[in-house]
């Protein structure tokens, strides 16, 4: 298969198109808006449908509706938009309908700038919704893995019945590296839905009975029931969505904690500590939720300090440190506000903590 050169919003439009995506709704924010500008000319030619909505709030609803019916539906927006949709995107996890939400995100609170950020970590993997609710959280690092993980996460979101979340900053969104795009799966017919998602609202002449998708229950004890259900389910994901990978952890005195276009500026950080003396690997969560606890148990003995590297003032630092148990100092390399530091930079400041964990 051949590979070409796209910008990763592109990469994730295309890509989530050949999973089958049925419908798209979105609302203009940067640094996402190629990808409403893509899935607007593009997926009516695969058979789907776009829809701009007036706002964020409407948005969420109208994926709510459209995915309750069963077929594949794609939702992308950045920071300020994701919150808007907290609301929405609890009652369909609670209804147990599945949907991708992309959220490319930008640096600051509130409105901020248009700058890459990693800000919305906590959330994405705690959520502003209300209630016991979790959601699978993806990070990529590469344009291919943007493609790769928008691509499997309908199959998670179809299999766990909940939303999944891909959390992508803004310099993925933009940049743009050679793809080799999956196989198109092309769009299930309505009157195939039943066969596959026999809780769909598809009408009664694609099934028997009535379906019916709902979050009210005033019963407390089928509520509860309700809620020991979904846990069951997150439960199972915990154990099978983990993912991560690490490099050079056998012997290192340093080890980075990075996820998204970060990691890649610690991969190269740790290749300029090489050069003074200094040995340094990488843990690149690739799952934010589960997040991969099991990765720090590989960390060698010469470990002096592990450090959380990040777009923000420290939010995956608090799963680093629950991680890491108290076998390291932890330590923070970050910034924020649309600013990404150099790999000279990450390895003057880690170089910095390695001298301050061994006073």
């Amino acid at each position: 298969m051949s590979r070409i050169l796209m910008k990763g919003n592109e990469a994730f439009a295309e890509a989530a198109i050949r999973a089958g995506v049925k419908c798209y709704f979105g609302y203009p924010i940067t640094p996402q808006n190629e990808i409403p500008e893509y899935m607007s000319h593009e997926l009516p030619k695969a058979g789907g449908a776009f829809i701009q909505a007036e706002s964020e709030l409407a948005a969420i609803s109208m994926a709510y509706g459209a995915a309750a019916s069963g077929g594949r539906v794609f939702i992308s927006t950045s920071s300020p938009g994701l919150a808007l949709m907290q609301e929405g995107i609890g009652f369909i996890a609670s209804c147990e309908v599945p949907l991708v939400i992309l959220n490319v995100s930008r640096g600051g609170p509130g409105v901020g700038g248009i700058q890459p950020g990693q800000a919305d970590y906590l959330q994405v993997t705690r959520g502003g919704y209300n209630g016991d609710v979790k959601v699978p959280v993806f990070a990529p690092s590469s344009i291919q893995e943007c493609a790769n993980l928008i691509y499997e996460c309908f199959d998670i979101a179809e299999k766990y019945r909940n939303p999944v979340v891909i959390l992508a900053d803004g310099m993925l969104g933009q940049m743009m590296e050679p793809v080799e795009l999956p196989e198109a799966k092309g769009i299930t017919p309505v009157e195939k839905i039943n066969e596959v998602k026999p809780w769909a609202i598809t009408g009664t002449d694609y099934h028997e009975g009535r379906n019916v998708v709902y979050s009210l229950r005033l019963d407390p004890q089928a509520l509860e029931n309700h809620v020991e259900d979904m846990f069951a389910r997150y439960a199972e994901a915990e154990k099978e969505l983990v993912r991560w990978t690490d490099q050079g952890l056998d012997d290192a005195e340093i080890v980075f904690v990075a996820f998204g276009t970060t990691s890649r500026l610690c991969a190269e950080a740790s290749e300029i500590l090489a050069e003074r003396g200094i040995k340094a690997g990488l843990i690149r969560p690739i799952s934010l939720w589960p997040f991969p606890d099991a990765a720090f148990d590989k960390i060698g003995p010469n470990a002096k300090v592990v450090i959380s590297t990040e777009l923000s003032m420290g939010q995956m630092i608090f799963d680093v440190k629950n991680a890491v148990r108290g076998r390291w100092p932890v330590a923070l390399i970050n910034r924020t506000g649309g600013m990404v530091p150099s790999s000279i930079e990450i390895a003057d400041r880690a170089e910095k903590a390695l001298k301050e964990a061994g006073k």
